[in-house]
């Protein structure tokens, strides 16, 4: 006796259902990305047309030209040249301080798991990531400002910075370098190579991508601070590239321009320049990543 069950139905149930639920994670999904999309539109709409040669090429203007500009209907003259070339000093100058050491204290936590002073180091970057920026501009205040350069200067802003910096590199060095097979290691070991070329031939271009991508979000993260550079940096009117005197930042630069009513219109091409520089950073990495792997 044969028997044909029929399961059309329980089937075209099913496929409604599968249906359904992807249209409202798609739903779910605009919803959630919508935020994002409406404020990089703002940014844009509203930041692009003081975008031009001389946002980049001169310095910040003072409220009387931002007001007789606007008056004139004109676009505020002058940019934000100071505050890119105080950016671009002070993360550089943090770099080379954050990387070489937040690496080579990755690599020690790595070599060390299991020893109390690699759990201690652990803990405290892990307190460190939790930190107010805030706080670590004020150590960096009371440590090189007050003490070393006696005076608000590029030096401490970037100390600052490296602060900031550190536990990042730390944690994803470590964190990288547990990804990389242990065979790998013993296979130099093994054929005589000695401890530090395993290291700076094997492991770390190994462990490249992993390496740039914590590099890159240590210097993503510090480029839009704001409040330890108050502290640190302070901030100055030219271009200055003197390691020891106050020096912008454009994060800097945004919040002075958000004390002036007349600098309305920068704010806006301000964050959209720091907007695409981050951007800008993050595609050159995976560029580069992809090259090396």
């Amino acid at each position: 006796m044969l028997v044909i069950i029929n399961n059309s139905g329980e089937s075209n149930y099913r496929s409604k259902k599968n249906k359904l639920f992807l249209g409202l994670v798609i739903l779910l999904s605009l919803l959630t990305i919508s935020p994002v999309v409406l404020i990089i539109y703002k940014l844009i709409a509203k930041g692009i047309h003081q975008i031009n040669l001389s946002f980049f090429t001169e310095t910040a203007p003072d409220t009387l030209a931002a007001m007789t500009a606007i008056n004139n209907g004109e676009i505020i003259p002058g940019g934000i040249l100071n505050g890119i070339t105080g950016t671009l000093f002070m993360v550089t100058l943090a770099s080379f301080m954050a990387i070489p050491i937040g690496i080579m204290i990755g690599i020690f936590l790595y070599e060390n798991t299991e020893k109390k002073y690699a759990a201690i180091i652990r803990d405290i970057s892990d307190i460190m990531q939790g930190i107010p920026s805030i706080v670590l501009g004020l150590i960096a205040y009371l440590w090189i400002v007050k003490n070393v350069t006696n005076g608000f200067s590029a030096l401490a802003g970037a100390v600052a910075l490296t602060i900031m910096m550190l536990p990042l590199i730390i944690r994803s060095t470590e964190e990288t370098l547990k990804m990389i097979p242990q065979s790998i290691k013993e296979a130099g070991f093994a054929l005589g190579v000695p401890y530090h070329k395993v290291m700076l031939r094997v492991l770390i271009p190994s462990s490249l991508s992993g390496l740039l991508t914590g590099i890159l979000l240590a210097i993503s993260r510090v480029l839009g601070e704001t409040a330890p550079l108050l502290l640190t940096a302070l901030g100055s009117p030219i271009v200055n590239l003197n390691i020891d005197k106050p020096t912008s930042a454009v994060p800097l630069l945004i919040w002075d321009f958000y004390n002036d009513p007349n600098m309305v219109d920068l704010i806006w091409s301000s964050s959209l320049f720091l907007m695409g520089f981050v951007l800008t950073l993050n595609l050159i990495s995976k560029r580069i990543a992809a090259k090396r792997t």
